[in-house]
């Protein structure tokens, strides 16, 4: 897993994500670049599937929490899905934040986050979440070790006390990993 403290590996990737008020899911392509330059920071919540129950509870409390309706933070999920179930993924659970289609695992692969099994499948992100700050440096990094535990509290709750450090007063996401998933 990549450290704290070091230069977060840069990436742009197709996305889809929900525009505006309309709530339409569209597809484009992700620059990471662009997000780090207007926010003061950037968390970035890897999963190694569309639809995996945990991973969906983390992404519905971060939507909950508001964290992707702020100037100062963006939201970005990455999954080793394809962008077609990520489209079906953020229709489903109203995910007003973009959802990467990480289908190699080369974004986890930068991150130190791929995984080399799970479910029958390689080369995919493990469940994860890492914060980057406005200056490019990790400022945090969890994960768990497989993708179906149930850490409490859950790495999106721990990346809360990062933000704040850097300036962001986020809310706590609430993870119910109970919820229809």
């Amino acid at each position: 897993m990549i450290d704290t403290g070091v230069k977060a590996p840069d990436f742009i990737a197709p996305a889809v994500a929900a525009e505006g008020k309309t709530g339409v899911v569209s597809a484009s392509e992700l620059e990471l670049f662009r997000l780090v330059d207007r926010h003061e920071a950037v968390v970035c919540c890897f999963a190694p599937a569309n639809f995996v129950p945990t991973c969906t509870a983390a992404f519905a409390a971060v939507r909950d929490a508001g964290w992707h309706d702020r100037d100062d933070l963006a939201v970005v999920g990455l999954t080793g899905d394809s962008l077609y179930a990520g489209f079906a993924y953020a229709d489903r659970f109203d995910l007003p934040f973009p959802i990467v289609s990480d289908f190699h695992g080369g974004i986890a692969e930068s991150y130190d986050l791929l995984a080399d099994s799970w479910e029958g499948h390689s080369d995919i992100p493990r469940r994860a979440v890492v914060v980057v700050g406005g200056d490019w440096t990790v400022r945090f990094a969890e994960a768990t070790t497989d993708a179906l535990d149930r850490p409490a509290p859950s790495p999106v709750q721990n990346a809360t006390a990062a933000l704040r450090e850097i300036g962001v007063d986020a809310d706590r996401p609430r993870v119910n990993y109970d919820g229809p998933w």
